[in-house]
């Protein structure tokens, strides 16, 4: 095949990658136990639910000061709303 042809469709695909919604979700693999201390100085979370996307259910949890959200068992889910609603914040998306 010719060069130009090779280029010409590569160039197209990404172009359609680009320009539609299409991308990997980022899913938590596992799950870890967290301290009450971080669970408080968690700025916002989301939960991931195994009915979706992801293979886990899974809460993720946005802490201050970190890069990446920390992947928390599912049981923490009940204790941060109640954790939002002693502050007064909608934290949770």
């Amino acid at each position: 095949m010719d060069l130009k042809v090779v280029f010409l469709v590569v160039s197209l695909m990404t172009l359609a990658i680009i320009s539609t919604d299409a991308y990997i979700p980022k899913c938590c693999i596992k799950t870890r136990d967290i301290s009450f201390w971080k669970l408080r100085k968690a700025e916002r979370w989301e939960f991931q639910s195994s009915a979706e996307v992801c293979d886990i259910d899974a809460v993720l949890l946005y802490i201050k000061g970190q890069k990446k959200p920390s992947c928390a068992h599912p049981k923490y889910k009940k204790l941060l709303e109640k954790l939002k609603l002693k502050r007064g914040t909608t934290t949770s998306l």
